[in-house]
């Protein structure tokens, strides 16, 4: 092989050398004890604050770190675990004017499904990429499209973290997905709650701080 023509086969395969690998989606699954979802309203005299509890939280994400435009996946909050400081209040969230629980067994279930991830590349362990998330929002049993706010981190964990991993359930490989998103309650079917005299406002808050773990 003349000398150019095995310096240029040197430099191509060097270069491909550097390129990563493609790799399959992962399979991850949500740590439900490390996780959570809270819902803000405005009322006049206070804003109330929902926060889900330690189980109250399921979902599954697949993805792959080196391409998370692809990424597909789901969560699931079970509302009768949702607590927002006063019983009364609590159980008002399950009665037929919100969600209705009684009527169906699903109506106590709010899930988000992702639909489609802008995000600006390949994400980077310990670094947090910021991302729009669209997807879907069901709530009463009545979908709507939303768009999320994102950061989302690819947490690695390597042997000397072992202990942690065996102890909190964490993997390898984690992904940790903190979103911002809102909706209404009329957009499903519910109404405006009124306190006394007073109407709370008609915009929900949501937010979540979730872990998944490699499965």
């Amino acid at each position: 092989m003349k000398r150019p023509v095995a310096l240029l086969f040197f430099a191509a395969f060097s270069a491909a050398a550097l390129v990563p690998a493609a790799a399959d989606p992962v399979q991850f699954r949500l740590l439900s004890n490390y996780s959570r979802a809270t819902f803000k309203t405005d009322a006049p005299l206070e804003t109330i604050v929902g926060n889900s509890v330690a189980g109250g939280l399921s979902g599954t994400l697949t993805m792959d770190p080196a391409k998370p435009q692809s990424a597909v996946g789901s969560v699931r909050v079970d509302m009768s675990t949702v607590k927002t400081g006063i019983d009364k209040r609590d159980a008002d969230m399950l009665d037929p004017r919100f969600l209705d629980v009684a009527a169906s067994e699903a109506n106590k279930f709010v899930t988000f499904e992702v639909k489609s991830v802008e995000i600006a590349g390949a994400l980077e362990p310990g670094k947090a990429m910021p991302a729009r998330v669209s997807g879907i929002l069901t709530i009463k049993q009545k979908p709507v499209s939303v768009v999320a706010q994102a950061l989302v981190t690819w947490v690695k964990l390597g042997p000397e973290h072992a202990e942690a991993q065996k102890r909190f359930g964490f993997t390898p490989d984690n992904i940790k997905v903190r979103a911002k998103l809102a909706t209404t309650f009329t957009d499903h079917g519910m109404q405006v709650p009124q306190l006394l005299f007073l109407k709370v406002s008609n915009e929900i808050q949501l937010e979540t701080d979730l872990t998944f773990v490699r499965q």
